[in-house]
Parts: C-alpha cells; structure tokens; sequence
C-alpha cells in the first residue's frame, strides 16, 4: 500500500486522537499538501517545530494501529467481502439454481455490496 494513502488512512481512522494542534498541522502537510515552510510561515513557528508535531502525531496514529489493528481488521474484512461477492456471481452465473435461489443470492450479494461502500 502507499505510504501516503496509509497514512491518510491511519488518520481517517484516528485522527480524532490527537490533540488539536496536531490534527490541523497534520492536516495542512498530509492532506492539503502544504510544506513544512509554508505551514511555519502561516503559524510564525519554526520549521522544526512543525516537522516534530508532525512527526510526534504520524507515530501516534501508528502507535494506535499497532495497538488496536482497526486498519488491518477493516482491510481484511473488505477482502473477504469481496470474495465472497464474486463467489456469489460465480453461482449465480450457474443456470441450474432455481428462481428463488437466484433471488436469495442477489439479496445477500446486495446486502454484501452495500457494506463495501
């Protein structure tokens, strides 16, 4: 996985864990794309001080998902999911169900599906 898109996920899922400060330099670095300079400049802080709260808060929200492996759980459901979805195509796809079958297994592939978004 991309180490950004990681890192975007760790914060989607605890973001809400760090301090305030740390969300909004974290914010405005990871997913506003703004340089550490550019961040110093707006806040009349040091570079070095933006490079630490962003830095300290990225190992917390890594420090929480090694802890609770809410991202790995999450990633490994979808996995699963969508196995068993295409599962369900494959049978669907064979002509020897009967009409209430076929019925009952667009149900569940829609029940399934709807999880995935």
């Amino acid at each position: 996985m991309d180490k950004i898109l990681f890192i975007t996920m760790l914060y989607d899922f605890y973001g809400e864990l760090l301090t305030d400060k740390q969300k909004e330099l974290f914010e405005l670095h990871y997913l506003n794309d703004l340089s550490l300079y550019e961040i110093s400049s707006e806040y009349n802080i040091t570079r070095q001080a933006v490079l630490d709260t962003v830095k300290r808060a990225k190992n917390s929200l890594m420090h929480y998902e090694e802890k609770l492996g809410l991202i790995e759980k999450h990633l490994t459901q979808q996995k699963i999911l969508t196995k068993t979805i295409n599962d369900i195509e494959n049978i669907l796809s064979n002509n020897s169900l009967t009409q209430n079958n076929i019925c009952q297994l667009s149900d569940v592939k829609l029940s399934l599906s709807s999880l995935l978004e």
